[in-house]
This record gives structure tokens, sequence and C-alpha cells, in this order.
């Protein structure tokens, strides 16, 4: 038997996504009815099916499935979670299990337009990101770094916090992949011992890159952020928001981020 809230159920409790979170998200833009960055959530998708051994669902019933829950009345977002499904008893998966797809058209996120016109403040997570280079850069449903890191604040005047390793490098925030011009240099941490590579994050390295302003991924030292001109926040969502500021530092908004806010409106 199962029960939920007091409630018998029939299914759902032996889902591998919700005893172990045993699999991967996308949450994808709609704008006018369509899908935002869709080729990059979906191979970001195939890239962690393909690191956690999880079936690939078949593309063409996913594209349909994800272009009629993008034109329900008033979708603002779409949520995609695929999971390994049912599985037994143990952390052991059952190699005749199939991935389960779950999908959902939801309301567009309000923020304030301030945030993208005028920049946000941005405060230090005391949460630290362990480092596990097997899922770093994916979008797995182990988030729980990232749901203490956000409960360590609720003021809605500061919509993001930065988050680092155990080691002290600068790796993301809560929600948002980071930017900053560093001694000219624009650079973004790198990814490859914790964090999510965001699929705004790679159009943008990508947009840079093809209008001659290299992108440099390097590990950054938290202290680099005193020395640096210009920072800034992106994901599939938000697009880009400029930081106004940080602990002592203060910033107006730069070239770089205006720059991708542009891209992201074309977009």
């Amino acid at each position: 038997m199962i029960w939920v809230d007091g409630v018998a159920m029939a299914d759902g409790f032996f889902d591998r996504g919700l005893e172990y979170g045993d699999g991967l998200f996308e949450t994808l833009a709609v704008v006018d009815g369509r899908l935002r960055l869709l080729d990059r959530h979906l191979a970001r998708l195939s890239v962690g099916c393909a690191r956690l051994g999880l079936a690939v669902p078949d593309e063409d019933i996913l594209g349909r499935e994800l272009a009629a829950a993008a034109r329900s009345p008033g979708a603002g977002v779409v949520k995609l979670i695929l999971t390994r499904g049912r599985g037994g008893h143990g952390y052991a998966p059952d190699p005749a299990g199939s991935t389960r797809r779950w999908l959902a058209a939801l309301p567009p996120r309000a923020r304030p337009i301030a945030f993208a016109e005028q920049g946000v403040a941005l405060r230090l997570c005391a949460t630290r990101l362990a480092e596990q280079p097997l899922l770093a850069g994916l979008k797995h449903l182990n988030r729980l770094e990232q749901v203490l890191a956000r409960r360590e604040w609720a003021d809605p005047d500061v919509p993001e916090g930065l988050m680092l390793d155990v080691h002290g490098r600068v790796i993301s925030g809560t929600m948002t992949n980071v930017f900053a011009v560093i001694r000219d240099e624009l650079v973004t941490p790198a990814l490859t011992r914790a964090g999510v590579a965001g699929v705004m994050r790679g159009a943008l390295i990508e947009a840079f890159r093809s209008a001659g302003a290299p992108v440099v991924e390097r590990d950054v030292d938290l202290r680099e952020l005193g020395v640096a001109s210009e920072l800034f926040v992106t994901n599939a969502l938000i697009g880009a928001w400029p930081v106004r500021t940080f602990a002592a530092h203060d910033w107006p908004v730069g070239p770089f981020a205006r720059r991708a806010q542009a891209w992201v409106r074309e977009w």
C-alpha cells in the first residue's frame, strides 16, 4: 500500500525520480507560443541521458508534446522532467525499466522589469556546491544544494545568490550562470566539477565568440570579482540580468550585459 498525505494511492511512489532524484529536467521559456532555444535544451537533455544511462525519448514524439504544451493558453514556461521510472526497491536500476516523461505548461513567471533594466543585487550564499565531475553541467533532479542556498534569505529585492564550490571558487547563482568582465576579459566559471551548463550560457558564449569577443571558461576566484568592471547573470527564463551590487562592490550596467539582452530579444 502507498499513502500520500494519509490518502491511499495506486502508483507514483516508486518512481526513481521521486525516490532518488534519478532523472533530468529542462525549463523552457515560451515566447508567442514557441519554445526559445529548444534545440539547445534538447541537446543538453541528450547529453544528460547519455551520462545517466537513460533512454532518450523519441525525438518526434517529444517534439510534438513540447510544441502542444507551448501552445497551451497562457503558457509562459514549459517544464519537462525525465525519470528512470519504476525501478524496484534499491539503488540498482531495473534493466527492463523505461524512461518516464513528465510535462507541464505553466504561466509566465512575473519578475520586476527593473531587474533587467537597472540590474539586481546579488548576495553570497553560505551553502557550497560539492564536486562531482560525473554530474557537473547536467540539469539533473538533485538540486538540494540550490534549495538550501535559496532558503538563506527572503528579501524580494535580492533575487539571486552567488554559490561557490567547496574550495571557494565561483561556480554560479542558485538559478543562473555568471559572466564577469575581469581585466577587459569576458569570463564565465568553468563547470567541469560542479554547476549546471545553462542553455542561455551556451548560446551567449557562442554569440560573443562569433562577434569577436572571446569568452574564457576558467576557474574564478571570489576575490577576482572585486576587480571586475561588469557582472551579469543568465538563464533560460530571465535572459540576462546585470548585477548592480554584490558585497561591497557596485557596478553600472555594462555593454556586455546590454549586448546579451539584445541577443535574447532577437532569439
